[in-house]
This record gives structure tokens, C-alpha cells and sequence, in this order.
């Protein structure tokens, strides 16, 4: 026992003071003993004390021990009650359990090693019981108080997916699209997302999601393209046990999982069609049978689907259902590349260093102008997902505060403009772009490139190129290239 922590406390009570004494030097060691002759000395001891145990003798002179301890229960509920007798009526051990709730009935002559084993199991009861009461109080005071923490996640899970998360400047074609999902995204309608890869189209999905009266249900997400027929549809739909090989147990699809709320079937296009006409039924019956299953189930889900290919012309192909087209064409939604976004581009980038920057747990203060510059002016085919990638490179190798054009990769720094005339090297090609002219643009190009890598260090860039520092510094005067 350490120091300073103190004992369970027992009161003893027995009229036999032999019985007294011997029960006080078994327990004092590990209990703070309080022992009475009498129920009516008892009570006294019950009143000025914090008594946790009670130990009582049930044949006493005055009162007996049931019915002390029945006052005991009206008055200190909390304390463990104990009857120890040399007596074992039924009509004893009756009355104890049911009007003196007590705890356990001990035999005389009893054994120390039981006792003690039983007052300390007896304690622990005691022990939990208050800690039980104390967290429920403290559960019953914290319930306002977590309802506003899930109120604030929620508002910020919607601020985040929501419309609201969309970068997205006061030019951009995205506005329009945010405009029609605001329309539709109360109403029940399917939704087929189009777009290339890595525009976000799931990102849209969720919008659709956190903008709908869906919103605090789950979202469920499910790339179409990523499994063969039989685990997509044991994905989707669930399965009962010994449906197939490895089938140990029953598994909820995510169709049930998405029970009043949203599923997203990403890739939609690049399902079979057999296993289209299986989806086709859920969305018309709004039912599904797991893979072994006996009955069908019930569901109630809104559907957005989304796929990068002309699902207009797979149906006329025939590699795409048309019934399935138009069930998932109620409304279609396509997400611009993000080269017809450039003015996004910019705050696009701003919103991604600040997650890649939770991502990595690495800080910084930004780009410079002339990474920003440069990352504005490739034509990112990858679109989101690749500037995104970019970011977290920059992020992780950057060893200064802000992310500069040199911690691009060299695909990017070799890129033209995306728009030529916003090209600030246009101006060299004159207005005839002969082949002299465009052939300076060009070596304008490799100058700068070169440059940027080896951070505007002239004497690096001038060994690469093959120039002498007065040659370089000639070029750069030509082309307007000096670094403000």
C-alpha cells in the first residue's frame, strides 16, 4: 500500500466480542476496521463515519442483523451490506436478500482467507459503483456539451465537402456547375458526373451529398473499374456465409451501408454488362439479394455515378446498357479539365499546400510568383490529382520558406503557356514568327528553364549551357530575362 492512499473502510458489528476482536485483527491490515457490540452502536458509528462495508452478524439481542442493515440500505444505499452467521435458515437468507439487499450470506466459522477475498471483491463493487455514478453525472453535464462538438464537425465536414470547398474564383466555368447542384441537389434524382480523371468528379459527388437532405447520413464511395464483376458485386450487394470460397461470414454490402444516404460509383463505364442489368434493378426495384442470399433487401439510396468516357457512345457501341444510361441520366454534371480553369489554378494550389501541409506535417509560407507563375502555365493533363501530387513533392523536398519554381519537376518548367497569348515570351515572335523568331523563343525558353533549376545561380546555369557568364548575361538582356 502506498503511502497517503487510504484503506477501504469495514464496520464490523457483532455481539460476541471474541467474534469482534478476531474479525478486527483478520481485516486490519487491509481495511480501516470500525467494530460495534450492537446494531444501536452501530448506527452511532454509521452516522460520524464514511462506512463502505458492512459486516454484520444477523442473531444479535435488540435488533437483528437483516434488520439493521435494511435501515443501512434506506439510509447509505452505496454501502456494501454482508450478513455473517452460524445460522442457516431459509427464511434468514431470504429476508437479507430481499429487504436488506445484501451483497453476500457468510457462513460461521469462517475462514480468513474467504473473508478477506470476499471484503476485498466487496470493496472493489464499492469502487466501481462510485466511479459508475461519477461518470454518469459527468456524462448527463458533458451531453450539451458533446452535442455542439458533433453539431461543429458536422458544420465543418459540410464547410469542407460541401459546395464551399470548391476553389473556385468568380470566372470560373465551375460556378455554373456549383450553381446547377444547388438546384438539384434537394431533389432525389440520379446524377451521372463526367470528366476526365483527376478533375474531381468525386469531390462533386460529396457536394452533391452535403448540399442534399441526405446530408447527415453516410456517403459511400466505390471505384467501379478496380474489381472484377464477383467482388464488385459482393462489394455492393454483401453476401451470406458459404456464398463462395473465403465467404467465412456475413458481409453488409455497401448499399446497406448506404441505407438514406448517398453511394458514389465511380468508373461507372467500366463495368460488364451483366453486371449492369444487376444494377439496373436496384436502381428501378430499390432492392437487392446478397450473393447467397434467400430474400432481397430493401434500400433506400441516392445514386451519382461518375466515369472519364462517352457513355453515349458505349451505348451505341453496345458495351453500355442504354436502359442503365438513362436511368443514371437524370442529370448530367461535367467537370471542366483543369486547363480550361486556369484562373482556379492559383487558389487551387493554396487550398492544396495547406492539406498537403497537414499530410506531411511540414509548414511553409507559399509559393513564390514565379513557381505560381510556372505552375499556372502547364497544362496539367493529370488535372487536380496531379497538381496535387506536384504539391506534396514541392512540400517535401523544399528546405526554404516558400515552395520556388526550382522544386518543380522539369516537365513542368519546360511547358509553354497554356493560353499562347498569355505567353511572356510571345513578344519574340514577332508578327511574321518566322523560323528565327521562333527559334529564339525557344532558346528564351531553355534559358529560363535552366535558370529556375539551378535557382538563378548564372554561373551554374551558364556551365550547363555551354556560355560563358558574359554570354549568359548578354541572353538574358536579349530576351528580358533578369530576375527582378
Amino acid at each position: 500500500m502506498s503511502a497517503g492512499k487510504r484503506l477501504p473502510s469495514v464496520l464490523v458489528v457483532d455481539d460476541e466480542v471474541r467474534s469482534l476482536e478476531a474479525l478486527r485483527r483478520t481485516l486490519e491490515e487491509d481495511f480501516e476496521v470500525f467494530a460495534a457490540p450492537s446494531a444501536e452502536e452501530a448506527q452511532k458509528i454509521m452516522e460520524r463515519e464514511w462506512i463502505q462495508l458492512v459486516v454484520c452478524d444477523q442473531r444479535m439481542p435488540g435488533m437483528s442483523g437483516v434488520e439493521f442493515l435494511k435501515g443501512v440500505r434506506s439510509q447509505w444505499p452505496d454501502t456494501v451490506r454482508i450478513i455473517l452467521s452460524g445460522y442457516t435458515e431459509a427464511e434468514d437468507i431470504i429476508a437479507g436478500v430481499n429487504e436488506a439487499g445484501i451483497y453476500q450470506y457468510l457462513l460461521k466459522p469462517w475462514q480468513p482467507e474467504q473473508l478477506l477475498l470476499t471484503l476485498q471483491a466487496a470493496a472493489n463493487v464499492y469502487r466501481l459503483q462510485q466511479e459508475n455514478q461519477r461518470l454518469s453525472v459527468e456524462l448527463r453535464a458533458a451531453e450539451p456539451v458533446l452535442a455542439r462538438r458533433v453539431e461543429m464537425k458536422y458544420e465543418r465536414v459540410k464547410r469542407e465537402f460541401g459546395l464551399d470547398g470548391l476553389a473556385r474564383t468568380p470566372q470560373s466555368p465551375m460556378n455554373a456547375i456549383c450553381a446547377l447542384v444547388e438546384k438539384i441537389a434537394p431533389f432525389d434524382l440520379s446524377v451521372l458526373v463526367t470528366g476526365e480523371s483527376g478533375t474531381g468528379k468525386e469531390m462533386l459527388a460529396r457536394a452533391i451529398h452535403y448540399q442534399s437532405r441526405r446530408a447527415d447520413k453516410a456517403f459511400v464511395v466505390e471505384n467501379c473499374g478496380a474489381l472484377p464483376d464477383q467482388l464488385l458485386e459482393a462489394e455492393l450487394f454483401g453476401y451470406k456465409r458459404g456464398a463462395f470460397t473465403g465467404a467465412y461470414e456475413d458481409r453488409i454490402g455497401l448499399f446497406q451501408q448506404a441505407d438514406g444516404g448517398t453511394i458514389f460509383l465511380d468508373e461507372i463505364g467500366e463495368t460488364s454488362p451483366a453486371f449492369q442489368v444487376k444494377l439496373l434493378r436496384v436502381l428501378q426495384e430499390g432492392e437487392f439479394r446478397p450473393l447467397g442470399g434467400a430474400r432481397p433487401v430493401s434500400v433506400d439510396v441516392r445514386v451519382v455515378a461518375a466515369t472519364n468516357r462517352d457513355l453515349e457512345a458505349e451505348v451505341r457501341a453496345g458495351r453500355f446498357r442504354e436502359d442503365l444510361f438513362y436511368r443514371l441520366n437524370t442529370v448530367t454534371l461535367h467537370v471542366p479539365p483543369l486547363r480550361e480553369r486556369t484562373m482556379d489554378i492559383p487558389l487551387l494550389a493554396g487550398r492544396l499546400l495547406e492539406a498537403s501541409q497537414r499530410v506531411l506535417g511540414k509548414r511553409c509560407e507559399g509559393f513564390t510568383n514565379e513557381a505560381l507563375a510556372c505552375i499556372a502555365a502547364y497544362r496539367w493533363p493529370g488535372n487536380v490529382r496531379e497538381l496535387q501530387n506536384e504539391i506534396l513533392r514541392m512540400l517535401a523536398l523544399s528546405d526554404t520558406p516558400r515552395l520556388g519554381a526550382d522544386l518543380l519537376a522539369p516537365r513542368i518548367l519546360r511547358s509553354p503557356a497554356v493560353n499562347p497569348q498569355e505567353d511572356e515570351l510571345l513578344p519574340l515572335l514577332g508578327s511574321s514568327g518566322g523560323l528565327k523568331e521562333r527559334m529564339d523563343a525557344l532558346e528564351a525558353r531553355v534559358v529560363k528553364e535552366t535558370l529556375i533549376r539551378h535557382r538563378w545561380n548564372k554561373s551554374k546555369a551558364a556551365a550547363e549551357l555551354g556560355l560563358s557568364r558574359v554570354g549568359l548575361r548578354n541572353k538574358l538582356v536579349r530576351y528580358g530575362l533578369e530576375r527582378e
